[in-house]
């Protein structure tokens, strides 16, 4: 009977999210305007009472995530009791910082370089990503492999018959094409502004890396299922090492969601907007506990 703990990625993000955890706790508020304070915008206005397209943008939708899982996560206080956690992409991040591996500011300033990083690599290289539903794996790595004139690549391996591309817009409108004659019951491009956890990201790796290399990562108090290898990992030195790697690599969420229950999980609690992950690792054990976490 293990507890795992996970933590939304990109996409999750409301309008109002975070605002019931910001008007119910004092310190939890303190956390908030401390945030406003080391990204030097009032992210909280966007957050609560913003507009769908200013919370859409990288460089806000990130930190609010982040913002929303780690402070939910202290406000758990003796109630957030994990045997593991892991976190999608972003995720990542919060679940760091949850499991007591980096200090709240330190996570902060990296998911902000992160997103800054993300968006300008963006802007260099109009990009995309695209949702392949109802294929297996190989498949879709085959075809991916198949174009060799633009970048193409599995970027986030979501659940079994649901995977994630990345690169160049002719790529995968190419790409598409081709795995929808193969069978794939949608192949459905995102609205993204990049394409994330692919070759296409490495000006943001590099930039992100040396924020990471300066960064006090501890051993977590519990292990954290990580991105890049899906194994459970509990060296701070490793941690960052495989934290550096993420952003041009992909998300193997399918393999953490079955290495977690092959481990024992038995319980998992989303922390963070919504429950998209809960969704996911359904696909893999259906008859787990899904929690989402509230005060």
């Amino acid at each position: 009977m293990k507890k795992a703990y996970i933590f939304p990625g990109q996409g999750a993000q409301f309008i109002g999210m975070g605002k019931d955890i910001y008007d119910a706790n004092k310190e939890c508020k303190e956390m908030f305007e401390k945030a406003n304070e080391i990204l030097g915008f009032s992210i909280t206005d966007i957050m609560f009472s913003g507009t769908e397209e200013d919370l859409k943008q990288t460089k806000v939708t990130q930190p609010a995530i982040f913002l929303h899982s780690t402070i939910l996560a202290h406000a758990l206080g003796k109630d957030f009791q994990p045997d593991m956690v892991a976190g999608h992409s972003l995720g990542e991040f919060s679940a760091l910082v949850a499991a007591k591996a980096m200090k709240f500011e330190d996570g902060l300033k990296l998911v902000a370089a992160r997103a800054n990083g993300m968006q300008k690599a963006c802007e260099q290289n109009p990009s995309t990503m695209a949702a392949i539903i109802g294929l297996d794996d190989k498949t879709v790595e085959d075809v991916c492999k198949s174009i060799t004139d633009e970048v193409v690549v599995p970027a986030n391996y979501n659940c079994p018959g649901q995977l994630v591309i990345s690169g160049t817009n002719s790529g995968i409108d190419r790409a598409c094409e081709i795995l929808k004659e193969k069978g794939a019951k949608r192949a459905l491009k995102l609205k993204v502004g990049g394409a994330f956890h692919s070759p296409l990201m490495e000006s943001a790796r590099k930039e992100l890396a040396q924020a990471i290399e300066k960064t006090d990562i501890h051993n977590p108090i519990c292990p954290i299922y990580q991105n890049v290898n899906a194994q459970p990992m509990t060296d701070n030195n490793l941690i960052k090492e495989n934290l550096i790697k993420q952003l041009t690599s992909p998300v193997l969420w399918t393999q953490i969601s079955q290495n977690m229950v092959k481990d024992g999980a038995t319980t998992f609690i989303e922390v963070g907007p919504g429950n998209v992950l809960q969704g996911l690792v359904k696909k893999v054990k259906a008859d787990a506990e899904f929690i989402s976490a509230s005060i």
